[in-house]
């Protein structure tokens, strides 16, 4: 018998179906998702777009939301466009890498600036749905989070899309979702996000201890350095903002402001007057309650510092938690809560969502009740915020109530989830009793 035909005999290797052949009903489940988180999110922003078209009516503002674009930002393209930032006006409060995305819209050159703005924001937030998209797909991980944003941004109706905030918070998402594959890429993406607007520099609170944290931290401070570096030789005053910021005064809408305009129905003389680009309570006790509002950053600063100190154990959503908690704690104690930081709580709990682990599934909810209430307050009914009426010192007290609620519930899961665990003994010891006589005799003879 020669070599072919004992070959031949050998038993053969079971063949295996073409990958075309098999079915995948989880893949063809997760592609029906994506078409219908694509669908939503084209449906969603045509609302968005045709409200924002529609903004002179009154319920949607009378056309202030889109007024902050084409007036204000404008006159800061126009500066920035001549090499300089806006260092004598006293509205300019924001990053030097805010001027970049200001000076953005120039790359539509065939469009109005607020026209390139608002599809520069569209382009922002369709990367951020797809990003988080991405993420839900792969296995073990949730597209409730793509869900989430696709869903939660139209509860502020056409206020994002006149607002920068999309754009840091897009930043702020890519962060987040880099940490496993790439610290330098979450490094990076918050430092960029931080020079835009500050509050990302949070989102590295809760990376791993060891190589992890030293990479994105690392990372992070070689970005800044370098951008601030590039802007200051590229534009004069980059740092003009630093002036600003500290004769802000209460929003209306803080949790100060609140208390403030029911003080007005207690005979507090205080009046609303347009300063430093918001609406700002200006009298007696201002300073205090502003102070007050420094000092409680600054505890919550020290709280979770406390808490990166004592946390031990880590799972792969604890940096997006405790990113949701961090920044939901200085918002809740800032002297200004504007109703675009909603985008921000929106996106984070968005990241949190992709996780399987994570602790925020109810937070995720007060943060879309508290969306909601806003947009109620601004800009539908904005006039009783103003002028302090009983309705709108009812609708800051639902919605600060609803952040303040979400506040306490992020950091005391987050708390909750990195404590160790304690020891489990299976068989815990019984209390002593008395030997019976002849025991020991039998157990040493055998």
């Amino acid at each position: 018998m020669n070599a072919f035909t004992s070959l031949a005999r050998l038993p053969s290797r079971p063949s295996v179906p073409s990958r075309a052949g098999l079915p995948r009903p989880a893949s063809t489940a997760t592609r029906r998702r994506l078409l219908a988180l694509a669908a939503g999110w084209l449906a969603t922003r045509a609302v968005m777009l045709w409200l924002l078209a529609h903004n002179t009516l009154p319920l949607l503002g009378g056309g202030g939301v889109a007024r902050e674009v084409w007036r204000l930002y404008h006159r800061w393209y126009v500066v920035l466009a001549h090499g300089a930032f806006p260092a004598h006006d006293p509205l300019w409060q924001y990053p030097p890498g805010a001027g970049l995305v200001l000076l953005a819209p120039r790359l539509l050159p065939e469009l109005t600036y607020f026209q390139a703005f608002v599809a520069l924001t569209l382009a922002a937030d369709a990367v951020t749905a797809l990003a988080l998209a991405r993420a839900g797909a792969r296995p073990g991980r949730s597209l409730h989070g793509a869900a989430y944003w696709t869903g939660g941004l139209p509860l502020l109706l056409h206020v994002p899309l006149a607002r920068y905030d999309v754009q840091a918070t897009a930043l702020g998402v890519l962060c987040l979702l880099a940490l496993t594959r790439s610290p330098r890429a979450c490094g990076t993406f918050a430092a960029l996000g931080a020079l835009v607007k500050v509050w990302p520099a949070l989102l590295l609170l809760g990376t791993p201890r060891g190589r992890t944290t030293r990479s994105a931290w690392g990372w992070a401070a070689v970005v800044t350095v370098g951008v601030l570096a590039v802007l200051a030789a590229l534009f004069r005053n980059p740092l003009a903002f630093l002036r600003q910021q500290g004769g802000r005064g209460v929003q209306i809408e803080s949790f100060g402001g609140t208390a403030l305009s029911l003080a007005r129905h207690a005979g507090w003389p205080g009046v609303v007057r347009y300063r430093y680009g918001a609406l700002e309570f200006t009298g007696p006790y201002v300073q205090a309650v502003a102070g007050l509002s420094l000092a409680l950053t600054a505890a919550a600063f020290g709280l979770l510092v406390l808490w990166r100190v004592r946390a031990r154990r880590w799972s792969a959503a604890t940096p997006c938690d405790a990113a949701l908690a961090a920044v939901l704690l200085f918002t809740v104690t800032s002297r200004v809560i504007s109703p675009q930081y909603m985008v921000w709580l929106l996106g984070l709990a968005a990241v949190c969502l992709t996780s399987r682990h994570t602790t925020q599934r109810p937070v995720a909810a007060l943060v879309a009740a508290a969306s909601a209430v806003s947009v109620v307050a601004y800009p539908t009914l904005y006039h009783e915020v103003v002028t302090s009426t009983w309705i709108g010192c009812a609708l800051m007290l639902l919605r600060n109530g609803l952040l303040a609620a979400a506040a306490v519930l992020s950091f005391r899961r987050l708390w909750r989830s990195t404590r160790p665990v304690p020891a489990y003994d299976p068989a815990p010891p019984e209390p002593d009793r008395p030997q019976a006589a002849g025991t020991e005799r039998v157990m040493t003879r055998r």
